[in-house]
């Protein structure tokens, strides 16, 4: 055997020999560029996370019962089991690919250096008296201990001003996002939330940093006892983007409790919008917050009401505040009105205020990111899953309105939302650039992936190509995006692709939301492109339902409606090149049920009659604009 291995060897060796003469048509040269891949750098990935969690570090989580860390968030969010506040284990059914963690910037840390007893906090005059309100450890000591930093707040007086507690509670916050971020595995970003309240109007705003500690470490977050006008939070994180080099933005949410104040005609100081506020807001806040558990904030019925689906999660009772709702706050506080006000208001001042692109987010205080129907650990720790009727009844807002009627309680909460961020890769860098390039949609908890691209000169044989995402880009522009001058005689036509999250529902159609201006005003329409089923629109153009397989009784619906993949090639058959416009997608699963249903049939009560058994979940995606040349 030896010898026949041995000649075989040897037989070999004048091949070697040739081979290192290099001979003729063995070795291509350098300069070739073989794979076809290697110029390619389009996002082509999509990863889902949450920009907006709070954990014990935030006051009005630990301070009322949370006590999961922002490392238990994060491990959380990879996939790992956590146990949550209540002593209730927890898992996500699949793993997030990044998570913020934004605990309010006022007194951030307090709850954790109150249960450490930190001398940071407890060697203070005001921290000594916090720890001895707290030390009984009861029910009674845990709410007098939250009503005695609120007195704080309410004074807008930082009660640990001048020491050096926000810097060292600010510096494990950021070690926390350090120790869990992996580069191309799982991105953990730096936040906090800025939460400005005027009046117990909502003006609140999530900061992300596309830096690391390093960078983020030099400042300590503003807060609203230093400024409750976001013109002056600009002007912080302009400064700190001067003095360290960094990079953030800010994301706002929750206007519908904003009373008209998020999307308003006048700055928070009581001046007209001039353009360079509008050029700073942009600048500064290119996302919006669309939907979370307060409340969805796409759309209201009052004021779209040729839209049958704009009545989804609506919270529409007021603030947090004593001021009651009224009609006329609504156009200043959802985002569909917000974008076509936004198209008037670049006629008029030369640049848009409102041109912003969306994410869905949690807003949990648990710590932990749960946005699915049949896995929802609620707002706070307090209703944290549990056959105890406060678990539905407990009231969110409205704390502060002498009248109940405007009270939401937490049945009404949504199980909402998730981020979803077209990048090429897992990492804060990649994953921040397409956040403020607006190449991001919401969901209202779904894991459901959609693409839309816009052009001039796409034809539907575009919607069956090999190199579709390549062509999307190099022939139009993604979701988030401007469109160009219009050719004389074109239209803009939309490439548009949906397709289910694995783990859940059928979709039942895809819809183009069409916002531009004229003469008499901004004007809106809800087309509908694409849908599942044999169904045809009736003479007026109406689609029929989709049907409803929800079973309240079990908690369980089937994917025998509906499909798993829809796409449209759809072109604007009422186009004026002079009018300016957006378009966003809105896509939209079969019914499903609700985080109410699947909690009445698992602890066997009776479901709340201020709520539907089952909903239709549904994606919103980024606008793409259009600007007359």
């Amino acid at each position: 055997m030896r010898s026949v291995v041995l000649a075989a060897t040897l037989g070999c060796a004048p091949l070697f020999a040739a081979t290192a003469q290099e001979l003729p048509g063995l070795r291509p040269g350098t300069d070739i560029e073989y794979s076809p891949y290697l110029q390619e750098d389009f996002p082509n990935q999509v990863f889902f996370g949450d920009t907006h969690l709070h954990t014990s570090f935030s006051a009005d989580a630990g301070l009322v019962g949370a006590t999961t860390t922002p490392d238990d968030a994060f491990l959380f969010a990879k996939g790992e089991e956590v146990i949550s506040s209540n002593g209730i284990p927890a898992r996500l059914q699949r793993p997030l690919d990044w998570l913020v963690v934004t605990d309010h910037a006022e007194n951030l840390g307090i709850p954790a250096a109150l249960a450490a007893e930190d001398p940071v906090l407890t060697g203070t005059e005001w921290g000594a008296q916090l720890a001895q309100i707290a030390a009984p450890g009861t029910e009674e000591s845990m709410v007098a201990s939250y009503e005695f930093w609120m007195q704080a707040t309410f004074k807008g007086e930082d009660p640990l001003a001048g020491t050096p507690f926000g810097q060292t509670m600010w510096e494990k916050a950021t070690e926390a996002a350090e120790r869990h971020n992996d580069p191309g595995a799982f991105t953990a970003f730096i936040g906090f939330e800025w939460t400005s309240q005027p009046n117990g109007s909502n003006m609140h705003r999530n900061i992300i940093y596309r830096d690391g500690k390093d960078l983020a470490d030099q400042k300590v977050p503003i807060s609203s006892y230093d400024t409750d006008d976001p013109e002056a939070l600009w002007n912080w994180m302009a400064d700190y983007e001067e003095t360290t080099g960094g990079r953030m933005f800010a994301i706002p949410h929750g206007g519908n409790l904003s009373n008209g104040l998020m999307f308003d005609d006048i700055s928070l100081s009581g001046e007209p919008l001039t353009a360079d506020y509008a050029e700073r807001r942009m600048q500064y806040e290119p996302l919006y917050e669309i939907t979370q558990m307060k409340g969805d904030g796409e759309a209201h019925p009052m004021l779209s009401p040729d839209d049958e689906f704009a009545d989804y999660g609506t919270w529409d009772k007021g603030s947090f505040g004593p001021e009651p709702k009224t009609p006329d706050m609504l156009p200043r506080e959802y985002a569909r009105s917000a974008l076509k006000r936004g198209l008037q208001y670049e006629a008029e001042l030369g640049t848009n205020p409102f041109k912003f692109g969306v994410v869905g987010s949690t807003d949990a205080h648990t710590g932990l990111s749960t946005a699915a129907e049949n896995n929802f650990f609620g707002k706070v720790a307090l209703v944290e899953p549990t056959g105890n009727p406060i678990r539905y009844e407990e009231t969110i807002t409205g704390r502060a309105t002498p009248d109940p009627v405007d009270d939401l309680t937490h049945a009404d909460a949504i199980a909402s939302g998730i981020a979803a961020i077209w990048a090429r890769e897992n990492t804060r860098e990649a994953l921040w650039d397409a956040m403020e390039r607006k190449e991001v949609y919401a969901t209202t908890g779904t894991r459901l992936r959609v693409r839309v691209f816009a052009g001039w000169d796409f034809e539907e044989a575009d919607m069956t190509r090999s190199d579709f995402a390549a062509h999307g880009y190099e022939a139009g522009v993604p979701m988030g995006a401007d469109l160009g001058a219009a050719p004389e005689g074109a239209a803009p036509k939309l490439l548009i692709r949906a397709l289910r999250d694995p783990d859940g529902a059928n979709l039942d159609r895809i819809q183009v939301v069409k916002g531009w201006t004229t003469s008499e005003g901004p004007q809106e329409r809800v087309y509908d492109v694409a849908w599942s089923d044999d169904r045809q629109p009736d003479a007026d153009g109406k689609l029929p339902a989709v049907g409803n397989t929800v079973d309240p009784q079990t908690a369980t619906y089937t994917n025998a409606i509906g499909d798993p993949y829809l796409d449209a090639f759809w072109e604007d058959p009422e186009f004026d090149p002079v009018q300016r416009a957006f378009y966003y997608v809105r896509v939209l699963e079969i019914p499903t049920p609700r985080w109410t249903t699947y909690d009445s049939v698992f602890f066997g009560i009776n479901l709340p009659e201020s709520v539907d058994a089952s909903q239709q979940e549904r994606a919103y995606t980024s606008p793409i604009w259009y600007t007359p040349g």
